[in-house]
């Protein structure tokens, strides 16, 4: 998931991705705020991120990659 905020001036890129097999990308919109977490098979965040939602010029999912 790739985050582009507005940084006064200049738009500034935040990725955060599921590093390990299992793990996921949560994203969670609440009062303003965007959460952005990676968590693993049951449930809990190993990393999160937070953005105030007026600030956000994108959110890019990019697909999982296919195992073979």
């Amino acid at each position: 998931m790739e985050i582009v905020i507005d940084a006064g001036g200049s738009p500034r890129t935040y990725e955060i991705t599921a590093t390990r097999a299992g793990r996921r990308v949560e994203v969670n919109t609440r009062r303003g705020l965007v959460e952005v977490s990676e968590v693993t098979r049951n449930g809990t965040p190993v990393r999160t991120a937070r953005f105030m939602s007026s600030r956000i010029l994108a959110l890019v999912e990019h697909p999982a990659d296919e195992v073979s």
